[in-house]
């Protein structure tokens, strides 16, 4: 076992959990040899700004041992807006899933869809409405949602009104980045990851099929920090 004495920071997508964040990442940190922080996300309208604020929170702790930053979906948006304007000093960033770049589009339509579910039929009447077909994505939105409670739509909302990172934000960053992307996924396109590291000064892909978290989560975790170990040799 790799001793650990580094800090990862990593935060969930919009209607997801930090337990998610836990299954899908601390294992392959702690094999690298980091600690994971997985911040719980803050229901409601200020769950992007209490995003960042769990960022400068973890800063504020960990200090110098803080070395990667990630996130998930709205999580990555987060890590990399917020990596590139205040941690210049982490020795990377794990971005999985980003959903948009810069102003919010058609993704971010169909999250504040979801939220339009969930005011008209309520938390179980909206899963049941939404019906996915990818049954570990079903089981995830199933386990989290209820625990944001009234905080859930205004939560998406948020999120669907969130920007990305800009392009000139990701050029920013001066830090190697792993990115990870679905290829059969629409909400979070994987033309989007590789634009992201098109604009990187270094940075590197990995794709995986949208079925392959299903028997395991941690499948994501390993693949970003394969996907970081390629970007820091370019």
């Amino acid at each position: 076992m790799v001793p650990v004495d580094q800090v990862a920071v990593v935060l969930p997508g919009a209607g997801s959990s930090a337990d998610f964040v836990r299954r899908a990442f601390l294992a392959p940190l702690r094999a690298a040899g980091y600690a994971l922080v997985a911040p719980q996300p803050v229901p409601g309208a200020d769950l992007v700004p209490a995003a960042f604020r769990s960022l400068d929170a973890a800063a504020a702790e960990h200090g110098p041992r803080l070395r990667l930053v990630g996130g998930v979906s709205l999580g990555a948006h987060t890590a990399a807006r917020w990596t590139a304007a205040a941690r210049p000093d982490v020795d990377g960033v794990l971005l999985v899933l980003p959903a948009w770049t810069g102003a919010p589009g058609g993704v971010a339509a169909a999250t504040a869809a979801s939220a339009g579910l969930v005011e008209r039929l309520g938390t179980a009447g909206a899963l049941a409405a939404a019906g996915t077909a990818v049954g570990w994505v079903a089981a995830e939105l199933t386990a989290a949602w209820p625990a944001y409670g009234d905080g859930l739509a205004p939560s998406l909302r948020a999120a669907a009104a969130a920007p990305g990172p800009t392009l000139a934000e990701l050029s920013a960053l001066g830090v190697p980045a792993g990115l990870v992307a679905f290829p059969d996924d629409p909400l979070h396109p994987a033309a989007v990851a590789h634009e992201w590291a098109a604009a990187i000064p270094r940075a590197a892909v990995r794709e995986l099929p949208l079925a392959a978290p299903a028997a395991d989560r941690s499948i994501l975790g390993t693949t970003a920090l394969a996907a970081l170990t390629a970007a820091r040799l370019t």
